[in-house]
């Protein structure tokens, strides 16, 4: 696996000279330019994964995250979303970083994130070495921006870890053609059964769209050495998205 450092993203596909280090310069709907780290399989080739981080930012965490998505055979890009606030933002789990991510979740433009996120689709299907499937993945706010993915960018596939909103945004469903896997904690204090139940039976008469609930499970179950980190819930949801992401390998 290679993992390039963070770069600017490019609807422009300004490409290194004969290495393997792509240069993206894209301009945001609104001007400036946004970077995204990139790691990549041994092999360079591969479906594309677009990473979309939580409110804590495109931080370490989700590095590592790419960096295991790039072993598994995917060329991963994870765009720094938050750039408008404030370019390379990381937090970590504190009380006083929780209290900056927060902050910074209500500053966060939802549209001109997805414009971004659309960008990077893009990118992403254009890149030497990808296969031009592009899917959509991310936890929390995350969550929903690939669920936004799937509505706007025109992505192959998305996948959202307990994803905060979304019951707010099924006015635009009709707009996904694309499978797609959402995965709940039915103990999760940030998205309410409620909520859960509301997108199920939005979406019962839709095959594509895959819902699972973890019953016991609680906001971040999927994330090791977090407080609510549930390994039985986490594992199962790792193996159904491993199976899932078989449709970017199908190239359905």
């Amino acid at each position: 696996m290679m993992a390039d450092a963070k770069k600017p993203v490019s609807g422009a596909h300004h490409w290194g000279d004969g290495d393997d280090r792509q240069q993206h310069d894209h301009q945001g709907s609104d001007g400036g330019s946004f970077s995204a780290y990139v790691a990549k399989p041994a092999s360079g080739k591969g479906p594309a994964l677009v990473l979309l981080h939580a409110i804590l930012g495109a931080n370490e965490e989700l590095r590592d995250h790419a960096d295991r998505f790039a072993a598994q055979g995917f060329v991963v890009l994870v765009p720094d979303l938050f750039w408008r606030i404030a370019p390379g933002i990381e937090l970590g789990t504190s009380e006083a970083d929780l209290k900056k991510a927060f902050a910074y979740s209500d500053q966060f433009d939802v549209d001109k994130g997805t414009e971004d996120i659309c960008a990077t689709v893009t990118v992403a299907r254009g890149m030497p070495g990808t296969t031009g499937q592009v899917c959509a993945l991310g936890h929390c706010l995350g969550g929903k921006l690939a669920y936004l993915a799937a509505t706007r960018c025109g992505v192959n596939a998305a996948v959202g870890y307990y994803g905060v909103g979304i019951e707010k945004l099924l006015g635009e469903s009709h707009r996904a053609t694309c499978p797609i896997l959402l995965h709940f904690g039915g103990a999760d204090r940030y998205v309410p059964i409620a909520a859960v139940d509301q997108i199920r039976a939005h979406f019962a008469t839709r095959p594509e769209v895959e819902i699972h609930l973890y019953p016991e499970a609680e906001h971040g179950f999927s994330s090791a050495g977090r407080p609510f980190y549930n390994k039985a819930a986490a594992d199962l949801a790792q193996r159904r998205t491993a199976t899932f992401l078989k449709h970017l390998e199908s190239g359905r």
